[in-house]
């Protein structure tokens, strides 16, 4: 196959690796582009299959590779000597291939034939991680033709997403989700609570840390300049109680821009590692605001939403038992099904005879049904009380409240998840204590 490379390298040594390139069977440089902006400008044209890209690159961040990956450019590093300094920085990035003045011919054409194949693949559009079958909850041991070995290693076991979404109006998606993940943890499960919410971040609120603590906004920023690792996401995922950590959101809305898709999924990927759970509290919306935008390449709001529903496992679609909220409902259950996201499972929270009228609960299975065509709702009780209590005391409804109606629900759903079983009522329990970050 012919490929076309657009170089954005060192001045200092950039001739001679274009010189080397242009030699090369069935490789061509289309474009020697002076900056990133020329470089992410010639591949929205079209003008490259593969871009080779030095570590020095001024602006090099995650974005720009996602920008180039969405356009069918591959990308594949490159360094004057093999420098083990610049080869780490893009690895950091997610640059997987790297060249140097060096490399012999035979596997510089390698490098690039093969990533111009794979860039193309991506192009093409998504593909799905887990075909026909859900992620794999337990270790995979390796099986070769020859006869196992007595300890056979085993694929790192990788955490189950559960994206918490729901239309606008505020039917509970905060108030779920922390308590959603609070029991996993309770059950003995390491659980990543992640807010994503855009418009209107609440878990730090909800859960007594402060606003100023590192959450979201410095994972993204870390994510950005390639120094985000498992490490490095635990120190800025607050230990709320045992086995559950908290990323907590942006401080104020106006800081969305600094939210990238491609570090709302690396956020996510590694956050996988770091727990048997990752619970999303998601922003209410979902319009490519892109398509609204001349400039494509433009900050997305509504990025980070579509990126935690991209990468769910499992989708909860919260909306509230009152003749608005599921009629907003409805329409969210249409809305969800055209970006890429899973099956949405339905959550009905503040379920309650005042506002849908005698026998509530076959009211709203009848509504939806008919008019959406779900089945197997969820459904939460309002408990105004108990939300009220946790509320004022920062803590969630198992520390404050752990006999409420609303607790046992959510524990029980929680429970269709993790296998345990929710805990029965009693008459008095010992209330837990915030520890501060």
């Amino acid at each position: 196959m012919s490929v076309t490379v657009l170089t954005a390298l060192s001045h200092a040594w950039e001739g001679r690796m274009v010189e080397i390139v242009d030699r090369l069977p069935g490789i061509a440089v289309g474009r020697r582009c002076v900056d990133l902006a020329d470089l992410l400008a010639a591949a929205a044209a079209g003008h490259g299959d593969v871009a080779l890209v030095s570590a020095d690159l001024r602006g090099l961040d995650r974005d720009a590779l996602a920008h180039l990956g969405a356009h069918g450019v591959a990308v594949v590093g490159a360094s004057p000597d093999g420098d083990e300094e610049q080869e780490r920085r893009l690895r950091q990035l997610g640059v997987q291939r790297h060249v140097h003045l060096a490399t012999p011919g035979e596997d510089l054409v390698e490098s690039l034939t093969v990533h111009a194949a794979a860039g193309v693949a991506v192009a093409s559009g998504p593909q799905q991680t887990w075909p026909g079958q859900d992620p794999p909850t337990a270790p995979v041991a390796l099986v070769t033709d020859s006869t196992p070995p007595p300890v056979a290693p085993a694929e790192a076991v990788r955490g189950r997403v559960i994206a918490v979404w729901g239309p606008t109006g505020a039917p509970g998606r905060s108030t779920v989700a922390v308590n959603l993940a609070s029991e996993l943890a309770a059950a003995g499960a390491p659980t990543v609570l992640i807010d994503l919410d855009t418009y209107g971040a609440a878990v730090a609120q909800l859960l007594s840390v402060l606003d100023e603590a590192p959450g979201l906004a410095s994972a993204a920023r870390a994510s950005e300049l390639g120094t985000l690792d498992l490490m490095g996401l635990a120190r800025l995922a607050v230990e709320v109680s045992p086995r559950f950590r908290v990323l907590t959101g942006i401080p104020t809305p106006n800081r969305w821009p600094e939210i990238r898709p491609a570090a709302v999924e690396q956020i996510i990927d590694l956050s996988r590692s770091l727990g048997a759970f990752v619970v999303l509290d998601l922003g209410f919306a979902i319009e490519d605001d892109e398509e609204l935008s001349y400039d494509t390449a433009a900050p997305r709001r509504n990025a980070a939403t579509l990126s935690g529903l991209a990468e769910a496992d499992d989708l909860l679609l919260v909306g509230s038992a009152d003749p608005v909220g599921l009629q907003r409902m409805v329409r969210a259950v249409q809305g969800v099904g055209q970006v890429a996201s899973p099956t949405p499972r339905p959550v009905v929270n503040r379920l309650r005879a005042s506002s849908v009228g005698a026998d509530p609960r076959r009211r709203v299975e009848e509504s939806l049904a008919r008019f959406a065509g779900v089945e197997g709702i969820t459904f939460l009780p309002e408990d105004r009380a108990a939300t009220d209590a946790a509320l004022l005391a920062g803590m969630t409804l198992a520390e404050c409240d752990p006999d409420s109606e609303l607790r046992r629900a959510i524990a029980q759903l929680a429970g269709t998840f993790s296998g345990v079983v929710a805990p029965a009522r009693r008459a008095s329990g010992r209330v837990l204590r915030r520890r501060r970050p």
